[in-house]
């Protein structure tokens, strides 16, 4: 009888290599060899003879040769092409008649175990589950069925469907895989839901980081209102301050212009009558580009008072000092409390600030370039006449 299994060995191997596609990347005759493996296990632990322990080894080399012909409805294949190989082989019609028994008892849905021989080969083809490389083969299912279009199970889903088979589908049966294989059984379901909680804990942050998300998107709008608000403020400011450092220059630059005129060019006037009239002009031009450098820097004081009718319709800045710097605290701080009630009123009185710091740009602006205007022009015409007169004095 050690003749026939070496020789079923053969047959099945060869046959995996003609007709068994690519695809079956879990039942193959690796996935073969390891239940044979396992069935001998079980063999060696247990008072078992030699006729079924034959029956045993010829089942597990033959169980999965029907993927060869198709996936669903293996089983039964297997039953036939076990028979018409073992017919062709003179074996012992009993044997032949165990081995289809067993081969079909490898149906996992839905099946009962009758016999110890049953249940020996059951145990010993999910003997996997019971394994430390069981996380190892399982993937290679999975991948199986990805690559025969069966389903493609995200790692969440198949970690859950696992843990489903593990605790409500498979079972030992044998006292040999119970006392061996359930302990590592235990340890690699273990395994698996405690992967599962870390990955439930990991989704979870990753929906709150999503909510976030979401939310921020949601608020972007907002967001993007002040951060309009902020930009654009800041900007006026800056200009603000760019204006007021302008007109501080031309303040210093002619009142230098003026000190030395009037301490170099006045004293000289007498001796030098030609240069009166060129000195007044310099002088005169001077001093227009001072005050208009006053001008444009000159602050506007405003009555700094608001009325409650004045907050109830909207109508007062409250932003902006110049509107309240008389009123009471205990005033401003009502009236600030209304205001934040009320977005379209912040972005309202916001939209004020912003509108007249504007107004008053552009009347700095408009004034320190007539300021330059005057001191370019006022230098030209000032340095023509000095030298008009020089020419007509000599």
């Amino acid at each position: 009888m050690v003749d026939i299994v070496e020789t079923t060995d053969k047959f099945v191997l060869n046959l995996f290599k003609e007709k068994l596609s690519s695809t079956y990347i879990y039942h193959n005759y690796t996935h073969t060899r390891r239940v044979y493996k396992s069935i001998n296990e079980i063999i060696e632990d247990s008072q078992i003879n030699v006729k079924d322990a034959t029956i045993l080894r010829l089942s597990a080399l033959l169980h999965d040769t029907g993927y060869t012909v198709k996936r669903d409805g293996h089983e039964e294949e297997s039953v036939k092409i076990a028979r018409e190989f073992l017919q062709s082989e003179n074996v012992d019609p009993d044997i032949i008649n165990g081995v289809e028994r067993c081969i079909a008892a490898t149906k996992f849905k839905n099946t009962i175990p009758k016999d110890d021989l049953e249940k020996i080969i059951r145990d010993a083809d999910s003997s996997h589950f019971g394994k430390k490389y069981f996380e190892e083969i399982s993937n290679l299912l999975r991948q199986e069925y990805l690559e025969q279009n069966i389903h493609n199970f995200t790692p969440q889903e198949w970690l859950n469907e696992n843990i489903k088979v593990l605790i409500e589908t498979h079972q030992f049966y044998t006292d040999y895989a119970l006392k061996n294989w359930q302990p590592i059984k235990d340890m690699n379901l273990a395994k698996l839901i405690n992967k599962r909680k870390k990955n439930e804990v990991k989704l979870n942050k990753e929906k709150k980081k999503a909510k976030l998300k979401a939310k921020y998107k949601n608020d972007s709008p907002e967001r993007g209102i002040q951060t309009f608000y902020r930009t654009a403020l800041r900007n006026h400011m800056k200009l603000s301050d760019i204006a007021d450092t302008k007109a501080n220059i031309m303040l210093s630059v002619n009142a230098i212009i003026i000190s030395l005129v009037i301490s170099n060019l006045v004293s000289k006037l007498d001796v030098n009558n030609f240069l009166i009239v060129p000195t007044a002009i310099f002088i005169f031009f001077s001093a227009i580009s001072m005050i208009l450098a006053v001008i444009a820097t000159r602050p506007n004081v405003t009555r700094g008072e608001f009325t409650k009718e004045d907050v109830a319709n909207k109508s007062v800045n409250l932003t902006f000092f110049g509107n309240f710097h008389k009123m009471e605290l205990e005033q401003y701080e009502w009236a600030i409390e209304e205001l934040l009630k009320d977005r379209d009123y912040v972005y309202k009185s916001l939209t004020k600030d912003l509108y007249f710091l504007g107004k008053v740009l552009d009347r700095k602006y408009r004034i320190l370039r007539l300021t330059y205007t005057m001191f370019v022009v006022g230098t030209i015409i000032s340095l023509l006449c000095f030298a008009i007169f020089f020419y007509f004095k000599s």
